[in-house]
């Protein structure tokens, strides 16, 4: 098997950061919670945004139209009800 590896530091794969996406993930931001990849010397990030900019993102088009991105905001109203 050929290992294309996006993310030297941490031995992050395109795989990886592929089955990533096919989870959900839509940002660089949420690769790197998921994987590391992206979080130590920054080098991987610009590979990391072109393989996302290669599918379709559910949560991008939920975003587009206005609708909560994160299943745990659904249904949230507000900062009131922590106080």
């Amino acid at each position: 098997m050929n290992r294309v590896y996006v993310c030297s530091c941490f031995g992050v794969t395109e795989q990886q950061v592929k089955q990533h996406v096919d989870k959900g993930a839509c940002t660089p931001r949420q690769i790197a919670s998921a994987c590391k990849a992206g979080t130590d010397c920054g080098s991987c990030v610009r590979r990391i945004q072109a393989i996302l900019g290669r599918g379709a993102c559910p949560r991008r088009d939920l975003a587009d139209e206005g609708r909560p991105v994160l299943s745990e905001l659904d249904g949230f109203d507000g900062l009131e009800e922590a106080a």
